[in-house]
């Protein structure tokens, strides 16, 4: 027996002494303060919790360790200390997706009792065992310091649940609730009767399933099911775009991926579902994967798919003349540019629990589409939609990693086939194996411009390795094409864009959508044409920005272009750098390219002047849920502190993925449109004389058009964001700044504009200089989370964002989507910061350091 007192309760523990605290906190006393973000890995420090006075992360300490000790989680900390120091990240906007705020602020508690006055050097060294992927760690450092000056008696904690209209720093929506650790994600609900799953995953990337033999699973401790591809009662294949990826693979099929689903077991508790899981045998016929995509690409390549090429898309973009202008061209650069894949490393891995409900299922899903996720489980079931309701838990970060089904599918299956709530949770190394990446892509190009230093002629030819899956590698080949010329005119262009299956983890969206890699090869370019020609590089990219009128790749020409503004903000601190990068950045807002982007919103008015508003957005940080409140207060003149904002397939208002820098556009126009009939009503009546109204509206873009020869000047999107960044390297050539200057258009929150912008910069920097998931033969070389390379906080470089407001004609009061576009630039930018300091251009990302 081991004794031990967890928040000043007394426990006798007489389970598995080698179980880990965390699993003891989270699976028997359901105290959820503490996180599991990289199980057991001691990566993330989303699980601290004090020991004996000491910090400690719970998930690397065995319950052998702990007889006699005293142990406090967040719940157990004096509650004026832990809601002050709260606080103040909440003031500070160090709150975004909020899954790993719990430990910090545990560690910012023990750190200050410590250390009651630390310097920036100290916080970022008591915060080395800590990941955040959302904020970019300079907020969460603020935040500290605040709670020290208060301590000291110099402030007091700052009033919480602050509201303001648009353009104002409202508090993050239930910011608090997260911070203290009270908020509940997936993996923190809990229901009666409720049972567990687990995945049996393929061995070998490209293997024939031969048999799976499962007796000793269903023989198991707590087992009640074990679940094959045989047992699924519709269609068996699921995706975004292309119905390509199955839920399980079947007896006799050949493996795509490793993280290729062979079985799935269900049994009372997670660890027994696990152990049973890895004790399914399978016997395979082992084939050679096809991991190379330019191999793949051959006529003669075995396929991925048997009835489908490898070559699943090629989108090409032309305009004018290449070959003429660079025939004629004064100066040409070239080079052969390659991204790497990377993981997104959100904090909080997959989970999803299912429950019968009524004569249909109700799903608690974090994904970044619940009406998507709808659309999917019903038909892996077989079943009408209706009978599937999905509500949104908001997740702990998502970056287009959530956008794919993982393990939403299999919960509704067990749950559906068993009638019992079911969760499924992936551990960390099962999440990496699983979900989508961002593209490993080959860029081959060549820039062109005349004696004048004003382009002429590109020519690109892009191979982007989807892996197994489609996903919506399309779309991201797509936007590396239409990115190709970023924020430039380029009057003649040859555009190539290839999306390739193989059999490696598959590849999807990520933050950025091939914008990013894009940036890379075109910046890269445009720095080697100044140096043929000697030209300024910031006025080159002056002469040569897209002005209102001028195309885009695709042939939109842009209203309300910000990249001179961008340009201009950032002048200073490149001229005033001895080594410095210059980059500039554009993306697109909305799906566009002639699909249909809309958004539906109902508000509903309760009693005692309350107000639900219905909409269908993922919260996963970025803060749509607080945008929403904020342009209801500005329309209506109602408090946002009245507003609760509901996800929910309930709701009847279906909406399409969070995705492509799109919901405060979308979203903040439908607002708009419900708000007017609740004014007008509101100039004869009070709220609580409205209550058991509803305001319902639908904005929608319908007009863009698919780029192709019959539509050269057609719109393909509704708007674009624009930004300019400029790294600045220390006389060593390390890095020691970013100044990031980005367009939003109108500023709604000034805090969580800051806040994204400065957590894209933070992503954009790990993937010039760090990140990199590397495979082996279709293998993973390594799935542990700290391999991923994310930058920690004393690793990130200092930050400094300048927002820009050049309204656009469509988004509400000219804002413009910037959830995206924080990240196009900065691999760019330090790029080419370190051809600057040793004259060394730099093909391969992650960069080598400077000479």
């Amino acid at each position: 027996m081991i004794n031990l007192t967890i928040n000043n309760t007394r426990i006798n523990y007489q389970g598995n002494p080698e179980r880990s605290l965390l699993q003891f906190l989270r699976n028997d006393l359901e105290i959820t303060s503490a996180k599991d973000g990289c199980s057991g890995q001691g990566a993330c420090g989303a699980c601290l919790v004090e020991i004996d006075g000491k910090p400690r992360l719970s998930c690397v300490t065995p319950m052998s360790n702990l007889d006699g000790t005293v142990v406090f989680t967040l719940d157990g900390i004096p509650s004026a200390v832990r809601d002050a120091i709260a606080a103040w990240f909440v003031e500070e906007g160090a709150v975004q997706c909020g899954f790993c705020t719990p430990g910090f602020v545990m560690r910012t508690h023990l750190l200050l009792r410590e250390t009651p006055n630390p310097t920036v050097a100290q916080i970022r060294q008591a915060l080395k065992s800590h990941l955040c992927r959302c904020t970019g760690y300079k907020k969460i450092e603020r935040a500290i310091s605040q709670a020290a000056d208060s301590f000291h008696g110099n402030s007091r904690p700052p009033a919480m649940n602050r509201v303001g209209a648009v353009g104002q720093s409202m508090h993050k929506y239930k910011a608090l609730e997260a911070a203290t650790g009270k908020r509940r994600f997936v993996n923190d609900l809990f229901f009666e009767g409720m049972v567990h799953g687990a995945l049996r995953f393929a061995d070998h990337p490209r293997a024939a399933v031969l048999a799976v033999h499962t007796s000793a699973a269903r023989s198991a401790d707590g087992v009640f099911r074990v679940f094959t591809a045989a047992d699924i009662p519709g269609n068996r294949f699921t995706g975004l775009i292309f119905n390509d990826w199955p839920l399980m693979i079947a007896q006799g099929e050949t493996t795509r991926y490793i993280g290729d689903v062979v079985a799935l077991v269900i049994a009372q508790t997670a660890e027994q579902a696990r152990a049973a899981a890895d004790s399914i045998v399978v016997d395979y016929e082992i084939h050679d994967p096809v991991t190379d995509p330019f191999e793949a690409m051959k006529p003669d390549s075995v396929r991925v798919h048997p009835d489908k090429a490898n070559l699943l898309e090629t989108c090409r973009l032309t305009r004018g003349d290449v070959d003429r202008e660079l025939t004629e061209a004064a100066f040409i650069a070239e080079g052969d540019y390659q991204t790497q894949r990377i993981e997104h490393a959100f904090l909080e891995p997959e989970a999803c629990v299912a429950l019968p409900e009524d004569d249909g299922l109700h799903v608690y899903s974090g994904g970044q589409g619940i009406y998507e996720d709808r659309r999917q489980i019903a038909s892996l079931l077989g079943i009408d939609e209706q009978l599937v309701r999905v509500t949104l838990v908001p997740n702990g970060g998502g970056f287009g990693g959530k956008e794919d089904l993982t393990v939403q599918g299999h919960a509704a299956l067990a749950a559906w086939l068993l009638r019992r709530p079911v969760k499924m949770a992936l551990s960390r190394p099962e999440s990496i194996r699983m979900h989508p990446k961002r593209h490993p892509v080959f860029l081959k190009m060549k820039l062109a411009c005349n004696a004048q230093g004003m382009l002429t002629a590109m020519w690109l030819e892009a191979v982007g390795d989807t892996g197994a899956y489609a996903s919506v590698g399309t779309k991201v080949m797509e936007r590396i094409a239409g990115h190709a010329t970023g924020g430039y005119f380029v009057p003649a262009i040859q555009l190539l864009a290839h999306t390739v299956y193989t059999n490696n983890i598959p590849s999807g969206a990520m933050r950025g959508f091939g914008a990013n890699q894009a940036a890379f090869a075109l910046e890269g370019c445009i720095d080697e044409l100044c140096r043929k020609g000697g030209f300024d590089r910031w006025k080159f990219r002056w002469d040569n920005a897209l002005v209102d009128g001028l195309p885009t790749a695709t042939g939109d020409h842009v209203k309300g272009s910000g990249i001179r503004a961008c340009l201009k903000a950032v002048e200073q601190a490149f001229r005033g750098a001895s080594f410095a990068g210059l980059a500039c950045g554009i993306k697109n807002s909305g799906i566009g390219n002639g699909m249909v982007d809309s958004s539906e919103v109902v508000v509903e008015i309760k009693e005692q002047g309350r107000v639900l508003l219905h909409q269908g957005w993922t919260e996963m940080g970025q803060g749509v849920h607080t945008i929403a409140a904020q342009i209801f207060m500005q329309e209506t003149g109602i408090s946002a502190s009245k507003v609760e904002v509901i996800t929910d397939t309930a709701s009847g208002i279906t909406t399409g993925m969070t995705t492509s820098s799109r919901a405060t556009v979308l979203l903040g126009n439908a607002i708009k449109e419900a708000c007017r009939d609740l004014r007008n009503d509101l100039k004869n009546s009070n709220l609580n004389s409205l209550a058991g109204r509803c305001y319902r509206a639908k904005w929608q873009c319908d007009w863009t058009v698919k780029p192709d020869q019959n539509n050269p000047d057609g719109p393909t999107h509704y708007g674009y964001g624009y930004a300019a960044q400029v790294a600045v390297l220390d006389a060593d050539g390390t890095l020691k700044k970013i100044v990031a200057a980005h367009d939003a258009g109108r500023i709604i929150n000034p805090v969580l504009f800051e806040g994204q912008i400065e957590g894209a910069v933070h992503m954009g920097a790990g993937y010039a200089l760090t990140e990199n998931l590397p495979l082996v033969n279709g293998h993973l070389a390594s799935d542990r989370l700290r391999d991923c390379g994310v930058l920690r906080a004393h690793q990130t470089p200092d930050i400094e964002v300048l927002g820009v407001e050049v309204p656009d004609s469509v988004g509400p009061y000219g804002a413009k989507g910037v959830g995206e576009i924080g990240l196009v630039p900065t691999a760019a930018a330090i790029a080419n910061a370190y051809t600057a300091f040793d004259g060394q251009r730099r093909f391969v990302l992650p960069l080598k350091p400077v000479k």
